[in-house]
């Protein structure tokens, strides 16, 4: 499966399936979300939700392309991810974007 940013592959005339998505909900281990409030304190990164935020996309990911996959498509184009805090320490990450089958 071809994932593109862009509206259109070049050299590929496309054919849009529609609107396919994938979204997830994670949180950080309650222990951990303390210790990174402390080190909120201390200033750096935070190791643990950078984790946690790139497993969340991840699967975001491969819930589009598998939704992309049952329509029969090629590709996904425009492809976009959202994020929004859900609650403290939990996040949704969405990826969105247009299936498409080659023509």
């Amino acid at each position: 499966m071809i994932l593109v940013t862009t509206d259109s592959i070049s050299g590929k005339e496309l054919e849009m399936l529609g609107m396919v998505k994938g979204s997830t909900i994670q949180t950080v281990n309650a222990f951990r979300d303390i210790g990174s409030g402390l080190k909120t304190l201390v200033g750096g990164e935070l190791t643990k939700y950078n984790e946690m935020m790139n497993n969340a996309r991840a699967l975001a990911t491969k819930r589009m392309v598998e939704e992309a996959a049952s329509l029969g498509a090629d590709a996904i184009v425009a492809v976009r991810y959202a994020s929004s805090s859900i609650m403290q320490s939990a996040a949704e990450v969405m990826a969105y974007g247009t299936a498409v089958k080659f023509r």
